[in-house]
């Protein structure tokens, strides 16, 4: 480059620097000077230049691409993004769960599966995951999950004794943990896993018909995943493998793609179906319901400023447009309020300002000052008025994304119904889904992390969980960990 080409540094508010290597002194020995601004400016932003991880999710990486509908699903759905033909923008965030922000990506662990479509009307996110259901069906237990897979409170380590403690105590979490310990609990890499909305969510069409549906992406790269050995040595050579080798193949022009499909419950199959279809431990067998296609997510574009367009980017269940809505799943009712309100603690009430939040279609809210405002503010900043501020359009945005419900009011679990059982579906996955030899590696991952600090009588208690997920899985594992 020549130096004529070469930009002019300066400081924040434009002002060309004297000097990018000298601070201003009282002569060569001399001390610093107080009235050195730019080296104030300079240490001041360095000691606030990081904010908060999240909690949890904090390790992750991100691209953006888009969302072409390749089938015509609009019988289902009224929604714009997924209308025939519709291209969409997008943003998509993949992450570990428990893991602080510079843990390694090889981690056995769930990885999140985030996506925000720049809709023509609205933001929407969809916030899930690698896996197709959670470890617990109730919020209330949530917190204390992700304390017990974080650290210890006295000596600050991560402790296999309080996560068997708690999943040994929680037995609804049988099917997600069948799921972490098996092949998918390290997958290859981000690009090599399929996305899940894992909670059921209503779909509503032009006529205000109502569906339950799930979402499944699916990579087309195909499922591919790394053995306990391989993610423990990439983990001590190469922290951010899974990070790399996503903006590589993009940078290369290898570009990932997943095949999003659904399936599509009736309305009122849900009072009757043989599991709660909105227990988040769950899934519906595809034999019941099988996948429709909807169409193809493809990233292309890495982000420019990881800070700005990655750690900064929100994404909340909350974002529902036109055209989908929740359902009675406690864990994501619960979301829709907790989600918001972790990027306000985070990112600071306006959050929704910052570019790579900021929707592509216009903004009329009446939402007024802040920390970081940055849209101005028009009068009227109240309603109702009379002064030609934004109104509820009513009549072309009912509110239709409702079910019915009664009682009193309670603190208990889903009604049990035909089929309910914490531990028949993560049965089904390791008898009838996976082969012998996937079989065997489950047997040995249990195995290699139970024998890692966990006490005798949580031990007990794990075997026992295993053996009520299949019998014989538990005897090999009590014969592994040499428990008699």
């Amino acid at each position: 480059m020549k130096d004529s080409d070469r930009k002019t540094l300066t400081n924040d508010a434009g002002i060309p620097v004297s000097s990018d290597e000298f601070s201003l002194t009282v002569g060569p020995d001399g001390p610093i000077l107080l009235h050195d601004h730019y080296l104030m400016e300079q240490m001041a932003n360095f000691n606030r230049e990081m904010i908060p991880d999240r909690q949890p999710h904090a390790k992750g990486s991100g691209a953006f691409g888009y969302f072409q509908v390749t089938q015509d699903v609009s019988a289902y759905t009224k929604a714009a993004v997924f209308q025939p033909a519709t291209k969409t923008e997008v943003l998509a965030r993949f992450s570990t769960v428990a893991g602080e922000s510079g843990s390694p990506d090889t981690w056995r662990d769930v990885r999140g599966f985030a996506l925000k479509f720049y809709t023509t009307e609205g933001n929407y996110d969809m916030v899930g995951n690698n896996t197709p259901v959670f470890f617990v069906r109730d919020p209330m237990k949530f917190q204390h999950f992700i304390h017990s897979q974080k650290r210890r409170a006295d000596n600050g380590l991560r402790d296999h004794d309080m996560q068997w403690d708690f999943w040994t105590l929680s037995p609804e979490s049988a099917h997600q943990v069948a799921i972490l310990m098996s092949d998918r609990g390290v997958p290859r890499s981000y690009r090599h896993m399929n996305g899940y909305s894992s909670h059921t969510f209503m779909w509503i069409n032009a006529k205000d018909e109502r569906f339950w549906v799930k979402y499944h992406f699916k990579t087309d790269q195909g499922i591919e995943n790394l053995i306990q050995e391989e993610a423990d040595r990439i983990a001590g050579d190469e922290a951010d493998y899974h990070r790399r080798d996503l903006f590589e193949a993009i940078k290369q022009g290898d570009y990932p793609s997943w095949t999003l499909k659904v399936q599509i419950m009736p309305f009122k199959e849900a009072d009757t179906y043989r599991f709660n279809p909105f227990d988040l431990t769950k899934v519906w067998p595809h034999d019941d319901y099988p996948l429709h296609e909807v169409g193809r997510l493809t990233l292309n574009r890495n982000p420019s400023d990881f800070h700005t367009e990655i750690e900064q980017a929100s994404f909340e269940p909350n974002n529902l447009v036109p055209g989908i809505g929740p359902s009675p799943d406690k864990m994501l009712l619960a979301r829709l309020l907790s989600y918001a309100d972790a990027h306000r603690a985070r990112l600071g009430v306006n959050y929704a300002q910052i570019p790579v939040n900021r929707p592509k279609s216009p903004v009329h809210s009446y939402s007024k000052g802040g920390v970081m405002r940055i849209d101005k503010v028009s009068d009227p900043v109240y309603t109702p008025n009379s002064k030609g501020g934004p109104k509820a359009d009513t009549e072309r945005y009912p509110e239709v994304a409702t079910w019915s419900t009664s009682g009193e009011f309670i603190r208990a679990a889903y009604t049990k119904r035909k089929d309910d059982d914490d531990f028949v579906q993560a049965g089904t996955l390791v008898r009838k889904v996976m082969d012998n030899a996937q079989r065997d590696r489950l047997v040995s991952n249990v195995v290699g992390h139970l024998k890692n600090g966990v006490s005798e009588p949580v031990l007990r208690r794990a075997i026992e969980y295993w053996r009520n997920i299949d019998k014989d899985i538990g005897d090999r594992i009590a014969k592994g960990v040499d428990l008699r």
